[in-house]
């Protein structure tokens, strides 16, 4: 049996217009088959005041209609043989067993609605070296039970209003990550310092329980100048410390004060002495590149080499005003800042209380500065863009215990390393390097659509996504990782990489997408398929496409008489942004599939608007797919409500906001507390606290926390990486659904 947390009951009290409602978790372990509604096993006795008011056998809700806000609640489990657990334990007060399962008394939420506000201790902003303030607002979230109490606690990310996408010039303030309790208690705080710059695609930082203690650990990328700072309960600082370099550097001279952020100059000094060396790169010395870079830049040679500084300055200053600024305007490298292309790069696995287990190097170091990644190849010169395009997961790869996925590069390069936490020190299993794509010419040439130079793994080049996924797609008890279109095996060999066929029969990879979703979309098919969007516009076999997840071939879609229809995959001219599944027809078997249109899992166009693409909720009680809604962003509306075709707007938040931009995604979407059903964690809208809210429709379905489901519990970690995902449980979810293929607990 795989690993799993040992929450508590999660029981929530929630005072509405007909009373008290109340919902709590189920577990996988309690559950022994299944009913036309739901899953049965242990059923549930409701205490108001210490008096048992109902028995619950149907779901794992109840509206008592006769509470009050002063009131106070608690859940017992009801045994096989039909003795509450509660009642067992007055009878055997020395038998712990028996008090298994039995909820903590709870209070009515103080909010009188169906929310809770977490309090945050917001940082205070700062100065940019060029003078630029910056406030601090809260981000993207995960969780885990860092203490062993059976509650969550939540790691936040904190992003300075001048945060930056990787392509996007300027400096940073400082990244920070905070874990609090529910109740608001501050923890500890994780400055990540100015060696690691702000921005989505910067810092994936992971949360699991990876050594199996039953207390959560968290990794994330680190640099030198990140500092911990661990708090006691009255809160004051426990303890400050800087992560722990390594032997190396310190013997180097390396130190915590050490800044690599590059200034405007900085950078222009940089390129003088990138060019000085031309003549010993080892893609010159190869004969790959061109010997001189006046023939990269398609003039004739005026210099002799090795340059001299005079000469590779006046090269430089050719290169950043007149052939950059050639290729496009929006080369403006003279104002190039605020980027880091050189410096130490850390991994770090931080213990529940924040303590530091390890540092070592990152698997993957940056090399240069994009150079040998295709960053002055394209018309947009944008060194430190591919080079610093990071993912991180955590996967079940043995089957049992998770395991930690970092990554570096899908554009080009692309690198993947899997490690378990042993006895408090990293344990690498396997590394995955396609190698660089090569190049006639770095500063001249289109890499994406090339091959890298590693015999194996070559192909896995330039296939990858702003996010991942993971689920065993191949049935054998262990979980693969889906790097958009292409699937590494839990053992790290190649499972596939997905090519196919232009119109005009040109063999291509289907390349990268911004949205991909791996699930049960079509319940009568075996296994996972995935759905996704393709960057590559004309030269992309296809825009969007569903696809088998053990294969990675493309789906065939069928008619209504079950004729085939050809590939379930649309050739599009341009880049089609995001995509999304969910079951928002009911009645109408399989997930639906839209980008601008809407398919069923056979490929068929149903007649009905598209819904968002942000991103997606499992909310209504009917079991039904939700989208959370962020279509009035152009007009500074970020309030992120919750909607779908059928049920209308089912939740519209006031005085909260959504998070980066046009994704307009939450903090979080994930089944933190009371029954199956999602909550989603929205930031107030001045970032003094976050706040979750919950749905209190009763639902007559009964089911266990998707939080014990590998492959969700696996996606709730992963949903911070870049571009938020929807993550999805290893069964089909809908309101069509079969219970019985519900896993259990043999």
């Amino acid at each position: 049996m795989e690993q799993r947390e040992n929450l508590n009951r999660g029981l929530v009290a929630i005072q509405t217009k007909t009373g008290i409602f109340l919902s709590w978790r189920l577990f996988k372990r309690e559950c022994t088959g299944a009913s036309e509604t739901g899953l049965t096993g242990v059923d549930f006795d409701v205490l108001r005041n210490g008096r048992t008011i109902a028995r619950v056998t149907q779901s794992t809700n109840y509206l008592d209609r006769e509470g009050h806000r002063g009131d106070r609640y608690r859940v017992a489990p009801v045994l096989p043989d039909g003795v509450s657990v509660l009642g067992r334990t007055k009878r055997n007060p020395d038998n712990k067993a028996y008090a298994d399962g039995i909820s903590e008394e709870v209070s009515v939420w103080e909010s009188g609605t169906n929310y809770i506000d977490v309090p945050v201790r917001k940082p205070a902003g700062g100065v940019t070296p060029a003078g630029e303030a910056y406030e601090y607002s809260l981000n993207d979230m995960s969780v885990g039970d860092v203490d062993g109490d059976g509650e969550y606690e939540y790691i936040v990310k904190w992003d300075p209003s001048n945060a930056h996408d990787v392509s996007h010039r300027g400096y940073t303030g400082h990244q920070l990550l905070d874990c609090y309790r529910l109740d608001g208690t501050l923890l500890w705080r994780l400055d990540m310092g100015p060696n690691i710059r702000s921005g989505a695609h910067y810092t994936q930082f992971m949360v699991s329980d990876f050594d199996g203690d039953g207390r959560a650990e968290m990794a994330v990328k680190t640099a030198p100048g990140t500092r911990m700072t661990r708090y006691a309960q009255d809160g004051s600082i426990l303890s400050e410390s800087f992560v722990t370099l390594p032997q190396r550097d310190q013997d180097a001279g390396i130190s915590h004060q050490d800044n690599y952020v590059c200034t405007a100059e900085g950078y222009r000094q940089h390129l003088i002495r990138m060019f000085m060396d031309w003549h010993r790169h080892p893609e010159v010395v190869a004969g790959h590149w061109p010997q001189t870079l006046e023939a990269c830049f398609g003039m004739d040679v005026r210099y002799i080499y090795p340059l001299s500084e005079a000469d590779a300055a006046a090269l430089a200053d050719y290169f950043m005003d007149v052939y950059s600024p050639g290729r496009s305007p929006k080369n403006e490298l003279r104002k190039f800042e605020g980027f880091i292309f050189e410096g130490p790069e850390y991994l770090t696995m931080f213990a529940g209380d924040g303590t530091e287990l390890e540092t070592i190097d990152y698997p993957f170091p940056r090399e240069d500065d994009g150079l040998l990644w295709g960053d002055y190849s394209m018309a947009r010169i944008e060194p430190c863009n591919r080079v610093d395009r990071f993912l991180a997961g955590v996967a079940y790869l043995d089957g049992l215990h998770p395991s930690l996925i970092m990554c570096r590069g899908y554009y080009t390069r692309t690198t993947l390393a899997a490690y378990d936490l042993v006895d408090g020190h990293f344990k690498l299993r396997w590394q995955v390097d396609s190698g660089h794509v090569p190049m006639s010419n770095p500063f001249h040439d289109d890499p994406h659509a090339g091959q890298g130079t590693d015999p194996v793994y070559g192909r896995l080049a330039g296939q990858g996504n702003h996010s991942l996924a993971v689920a065993d797609v191949d049935g054998d008890g262990r979980m693969e990782i889906i790097y958009g279109a292409a699937c590494v095996d839990d053992d790290g060999s190649l499972l596939y990489s997905s090519y196919d066929r232009l119109p005009d029969g040109t063999p291509a990879k289907l390349g990268h997408g911004d949205s991909m979703h791996v699930a049960h979309i079509d319940p009568d098919r075996p296994g996972f398929q995935i759905f996704n969007v393709f960057e590559g516009a004309k030269a992309a076999p296809y825009g969007y496409a569903l696809r088998d997840a053990a294969t990675g071939e493309v789906i065939h879609g069928t008619d209504e008489q079950g004729q085939d229809t050809g590939p379930f995959g649309v050739y599009a001219e341009r880049d089609l942004g995001r995509c999304m599944i969910g079951d928002i027809v009911p009645g109408r078997h399989g997930l639906q599939c839209w980008v601008n249109d809407v398919y069923d899992c056979h490929g068929q166009k149903l007649e009905i608007p598209a819904p968002s693409t942000n991103q997606a909720i499992r909310w209504a009680a009917d079991l039904t797919t939700q989208v959370i809604d962020e279509s009035n962003y152009l007009e500074g509306e970020h309030i992120g409500k919750i909607r779908d075709l059928t049920h209308g707007i089912m939740l519209q938040p006031e005085d909260t906001l959504t998070n980066n931009g046009t994704k307009g995604n939450p903090c979080l979407v994930a089944d933190l507390f009371g029954d199956f059903r999602e909550e989603i964690v929205l930031r107030l809208a001045d970032s003094s606290a976050f706040r979750i809210y919950t749905n209190t429709e009763i639902t007559a379905h009964k089911l266990y926390t998707p939080m014990d489901d590998a492959m969700y519990r696996c996606g709730i970690a992963w949903q911070n990486n870049c571009y938020n995902q929807t993550c999805y449980t290893s069964y089909y979810f809908a309101s069509d659904m079969d219970f019985r293929q519900v896993p259990l607990d043999k």
